[in-house]
């Protein structure tokens, strides 16, 4: 699954514009991630400020 950053995102929508799958969406600049999330990576390579992450590759 996908852990967005919040601290570090700038709610730019450029991962929104990227996911083949719909999964993320920018509402009143507030990134959410539903579950069609298939964590493809796609988006946490786009990310220009790195706020991305894959929960596997997540140091929680």
């Amino acid at each position: 699954m996908l852990v967005i950053h919040r601290d570090i995102c700038g709610y730019c929508g450029a991962c929104v514009s990227v996911c083949p799958e719909g999964a993320l969406e920018l509402i009143d600049a507030y990134l959410t991630v539903d579950d069609h999330c298939t964590a493809c990576r796609i988006c946490t390579r786009i990310c220009p400020l790195g706020a991305l992450e894959v929960a596997d590759e997540a140091k929680v």
